[in-house]
């Protein structure tokens, strides 16, 4: 199986389970729903719940436990891009290839579609009875981790900090949701404490490929393949790597997680390749 069909049948397997929940808010506000809609089902990767449900599969031959988690965490990343697009925090008017929220609707409803999908999560999550899990969720998305890095985002505009704050950064930010997302797929498949050390260490590393990855595609990408906005880090004056390290230093940082990502599921065999696969495939995207 390629990465791009891991990332399609996991994709649809998590589509459809959004939908379902979806059906249950039939007394919530019309417009708050199609806000909520318009963002939950506006395509992308689906990367995390990908992941969830993928480690899952490579633990315990099935990712149907781990769907729930799955859902949650589409329904996290969901509402952090909505908040993320909005003016007081990088003020984006695209997002995967259409308006953003609060340009389709306004800024209240984005905010609120926003409030809705993230508290949406922590139910669906509750449903499996795993308080470890819920708990999980909520520290890497809550204000040491996710929220916390955004925070730390928006301070560090305009400043002059190092290295090692922007990874300080970016673990709390984009690494946090990326290692729980593995972390939770484990969980749900029964994964051995060595299993979760060494997802935990892959996915530290895949989060930060995946942010250099990223900041390098707002200098080089094009904004009609990547579906938002590329220069918009160097106008906000945003610490990146390629602003803080330089272009070429960022692509060889990319190339060594990418690495380091792949030694870390060395106590894994062939069920493992896919992860390995993702690596290659998130350290050669042009989106």
């Amino acid at each position: 199986m390629t990465v791009e069909q891991f990332l399609q049948e996991k994709s649809q397997r998590v589509e459809s389970a959004l939908a379902s929940c979806m059906q249950a808010y039939g007394n919530a506000p019309a417009g708050l729903v199609d806000a909520m809609k318009y963002s939950l089902f506006a395509g992308g990767k689906r990367l995390r719940p990908a992941l969830a449900l993928g480690a899952c599969e490579m633990i315990c031959g099935d990712d149907a436990p781990a769907l729930p988690a799955a859902c949650a965490l589409e329904m996290i990343h969901t509402y952090s891009l909505i908040h993320d697009d909005l003016p007081c925090m990088d003020d984006d008017d695209l997002r995967r290839g259409r308006p953003t929220s609060h340009k389709q609707f306004d800024e209240a409803t984005a905010i609120l579609a926003g409030d809705a999908l993230l508290t949406m999560a922590f139910f669906e999550i509750s449903r499996t009875g795993r308080a470890d899990a819920v708990a999980l969720l909520a520290e890497a998305s809550g204000a040491e981790g996710m929220v916390g890095g955004q925070f730390y985002d928006m301070q560090a505009q305009g400043s002059a900090g190092g290295l090692e704050h922007l990874q300080q950064i970016h673990a709390c930010k984009t690494g946090a949701l990326i290692t729980a997302s593995l972390r939770l797929g484990a969980m749900f498949g029964g994964a051995t404490e060595p299993q979760q050390e060494a997802l935990t260490r892959y996915g530290h590393y895949l989060g930060m490929l995946f942010q250099i990855t990223d900041d390098i595609l707002d200098v080089t990408g094009d904004a009609a393949v990547i579906g938002k906005s590329t220069g918009k880090d160097a106008q906000s004056e945003k610490m990146t790597y390629p602003s803080v390290v330089g272009l070429e230093q960022a692509r060889t940082m990319a190339k060594e997680a990418a690495d380091t990502a792949c030694s870390a599921l060395a106590c894994f065999g062939k069920e493992a390749d896919i992860l390995r696969d993702l690596v290659r495939y998130i350290l050669d995207r042009d989106h």
